[in-house]
């Protein structure tokens, strides 16, 4: 028969001579840990399926089923015997003890003393709320808080549901694993990690935080990395708990080649915010393997130094809920150094170091901010670099002016720059040595007038620039919406131009070029414009969707630019004439050059909605200079404009087609025809697919020579990538460029990853050909990482041509 009774703690029931057994509090409610304070006022409630009383070895069991709950733990068993001599209790048989944490212990036998600081488990599986699970032959429990498990597994996986018997993916076997709840450490000892059953590492001691652990002091897993110049190496970090809000992290790595690259991290969460500081620096022991020889000529990499480091910061406080400030700050000792020993991500040839303060408002904009840029490759120059400040404040003022939205945008730039930055337009020209010193005529002593064009100029350049706005966009009872405008803007200037060479100056130019000149002088131009936009959709429902299309006109009335060439255009120089800036008051992409003469835009867009087949649009579109000067058919010091398409009284042709099926497929493709014969001078199509477990994204894009802007070939290339799961735990994914000018591939990666709930792996192979420019070697790398959740992650990566070296 089932036997059930409801007792104040710690009765179970009573004998015949009225005396109640003892099982205790301590003996039920502490689960595994031994750490957690029971209530003594709760009641237990035992269920069996029948009470067996021995009087004469003072015992009480429960037989069959037996159910023990007390303060929210649970002791399952085919039998619970409690000794009331010794003062234990003893379960027997499918034991399963659920603490009221979540931790679950599940044993064939299962011994508690009264207190619980003394006791062993035989047979024993832990499973903790955290996911984590050890199991052991037998299980000693000493001082309260130390357990000890003989011959002991743990890991981080969880069983396979179809095969619980399967090794778990990964797991690590000790002779002993000893816990201590106190240090919250797990301490391995004889161990081996094994994969899928086979082990693969041995350890005679091996030590982990426990998993309740987030920031442990102790050593991390190590990484493993290999090039050419530094040999192989190996990192260990060792991470510092110093407390909850700072840790510090050092690793020295240790190389086959170069010595010892000891590097730094330290981390500090402050009550508005947190920074970063990370150090690295080494002696190197051969910096000879940092030249290379070509034709019997030795030249020296930047990499040909004894002492080489880094030190780079970052930062961010919220001063108030309107305003933060922060940084991110980059120093070496050369351009390669982070590249070389792999203290940088993949593929990054340029480092911004920036500080800056911006606040955000309900209706304005605030950012300044200063800018370093520093070049990682062998052939970057840092002396056409230029050091950058900026401001910009936008303003939408709170009160309707006539009805419509008015502002003001204003930007401040300041830059200096050593050396000026030239490009040729011809191969001839553009030659660039292995260690990045141009080669051919537009040296910097003695640039072609005709081919050379001034990418950065030399001295120090500010502006400051202010425009006012404002609009009203009004639906007449038709439907037409007529968006009358109002800009106005002024830029002032102070231009100290260094040295530009004689050649360049007062060569032979190009027709309407205006070459900056050297010397200092002072600007400023105004730029008002009155304006009209208009739209009409026509909007028509169809039985198998809705369609709409849409003419509008664009009417801008303003003088002709002043001062061209004499502003240094070095904000205005990325202009590609689109789509996206057909409407545009103003085409040019910075405030270095402000669109003139009176100008009209006219186009077409169409949509269709179709019911089960996706969304269709379509856009065509034209623009026209009216009367003036037009602004893009006289070039600056980058011939920003020319070759543009704008250049002529009627624009070339643009044209967008996109067509999306579904929101897992999408296509949209850009033209440019030329307004005389209709051949095309650009296109670009963008893919992307999202197929079950597909995934592809493509970028292919074919451009007609414009030797004016230093594109002396026709460019042609295509980029794809892309991902498919092999099933919910395994990928591979792969990218390639291809450069159809050249012929050749310029970029590939091939990866395979793996993750799931306990463990990760990605291997990825790359091989680049653009990172340090023409005449270099390619850089082939290996990465893989691996990752086991609770113990940390770590991995190797090895160069084949790293970023250094050249084609000997």
């Amino acid at each position: 028969m089932a036997a059930s009774l409801l007792a104040t703690a710690p009765a179970v029931a009573q004998t015949q001579s009225g005396q109640q057994p003892n099982i205790t509090s301590s003996a039920l409610g502490s689960g595994f840990s031994g750490t957690r304070k029971l209530d003594p006022n709760q009641k237990m409630l035992v269920t069996a399926d029948q009470l067996e009383y021995d009087y004469q070895k003072e015992t009480v069991s429960a037989v069959g089923t037996v159910q023990i709950y007390y303060d929210g733990s649970t002791l399952e068993a085919n039998r619970v015997v409690l000794d009331r001599k010794a003062n234990t209790l003893f379960a027997q048989g499918n034991v399963r003890l659920k603490d009221k944490d979540g931790k679950i212990v599940t044993a064939d036998n299962l011994e508690l003393t009264q207190d619980f600081k003394q006791g062993f488990i035989d047979s024993l599986r832990l499973d903790t709320p955290d996911k984590t699970h050890f199991a052991a032959t037998r299980a000693d429990r000493t001082d309260g808080n130390v357990t000890v498990f003989q011959n002991g597994v743990y890991t981080a996986c969880e069983p396979c549901k179809d095969d619980p018997s399967k090794p778990p993916l990964w797991q690590i076997k000790a002779k002993k694993i000893v816990h201590n709840e106190d240090e919250k450490m797990i301490y391995y000892q004889d161990a081996w990690v094994e994969f899928f059953g086979f082990p693969v590492a041995y350890f005679p001691y091996l030590s982990s935080p426990d998993p309740t652990v987030k920031r442990k002091t102790g050593f991390l897993i190590p990484e493993f990395f290999s090039s050419s110049q530094i040999g192989y190496g190996v990192g260990t970090p060792f991470f510092w708990n110093i407390a909850p809000d700072r840790d510090l992290t050092l690793t020295p790595a240790f190389t086959t080649k170069q010595g010892v690259l000891m590097q730094g991290e330290w981390r500090q969460r402050l009550m508005n915010g947190a920074y970063t500081i990370r150090a690295a620096g080494i002696l190197q022991q051969d910096k000879d393997a940092f030249t290379t020889t070509s034709n019997g000529v030795t030249e020296y990499l930047p990499g040909y130094r004894d002492n080489r480091g880094a030190i780079q910061s970052t930062g961010a406080f919220a001063l108030n809920k309107f305003w933060t400030f922060g940084w991110d700050g980059t120093l070496v000792s050369d351009r390669t150094f982070l590249q070389d020993y792999n203290l940088i991500s993949d593929g990054v040839t340029t480092k911004t170091s920036t500080v800056y303060l911006t606040g955000q408002g309900d209706r304005s904009f605030f950012d300044v901010r200063g800018l370093y840029f520093l070049g990682l490759s062998v052939t970057d120059n840092q002396d056409i670099q230029p050091i950058v400040g900026t401001l910009n404040y936008n303003k939408v003022f709170d009160k309707p002016l006539w009805g419509g939205e008015s502002g003001i945008k204003v930007n401040l730039t300041s830059l200096t720059r050593q050396e000026a930055d030239f490009i040729g337009t011809s191969a001839l020209t553009s030659n660039i040595g292995a260690v990045g010193i141009p080669t051919g005529s537009c040296a910097l002593m003695n640039p072609n007038p005709e081919q050379c064009l001034l990418r950065g100029a030399p001295g120090d350049y500010t502006r400051l620039s202010a425009e006012l706005y404002w609009k009203k966009a009004i639906t007449d009872p038709m439907g037409q919406i007529w968006t009358p405008f109002v800009t106005a803007r002024v830029d002032v200037a102070s231009v100290d131009t260094g040295y530009l060479p004689y050649s360049y100056m007062y060569g032979a130019t190009l027709p309407g070029q205006n070459p900056l000149q050297s010397g200092a002088d002072d600007l400023i131009r105004g730029m008002p414009a009155v304006g009209l936009d208009y739209k009409y959709p026509f909007i028509s429902a169809e039985s198998w969707g809705t369609q709409t299309i849409e003419p509008r006109a664009q009417v801008i009335i303003r003088p002709n630019e002043t001062d061209i060439g004499k502003f240094p255009n070095e904000d205005a120089q990325s202009l590609v004439f689109d789509d996206t800036n057909l409407f545009e008051v103003n085409k040019y992409s910075g405030y270095d050059r402000v669109e003139g003469g009176s100008r009209l835009n006219l186009g077409v867009t169409y949509t269709a909605a179709i019911n089960g087949a996706g969304l269709v649009t379509a856009m065509v579109g034209q623009s026209y200079n009216l009367f003036g000067r037009n602004s893009f058919a006289y070039g600056d010091m980058a011939n920003t404009g020319l070759e543009s398409g704008l250049e002529t009284t009627a624009s070339d042709y643009i044209a967008k087609f996109g067509y999306s099926p579904t929101k897992y497929l999408e296509f949209v493709t850009r033209f440019r025809f030329d307004n005389d014969n209709l051949s095309m001078q650009r296109f670009e199509l963008q893919g992307r697919a999202e197929l079950d477990r597909f995934n592809v994204a493509v970028t292919y894009g074919r451009y007609e020579a414009q030797p004016l802007l230093g594109y002396y070939d026709k460019r042609e290339g295509i980029y794809t990538n892309a991902s498919y799961k092999l099933n919910d735990n395994w990928a591979i994914r792969g990218a390639v460029r291809y450069d159809f000018a050249a012929g050749e591939f310029d970029y590939t990666l091939v990866g395979l990853s793996y993750i799931d709930d306990c463990f990760t792996l990605a291997l990825n192979y790359v091989t680049d050909y653009t990172l340090n420019g023409p005449n270099a070697a390619p850089v082939n790398k290996v990465m893989f990482r691996i990752g086991l959740r609770t113990l940390g992650e770590g991995g190797f990566s090895t160069s084949f041509g790293s970023s250094s070296e050249t084609n000997q």
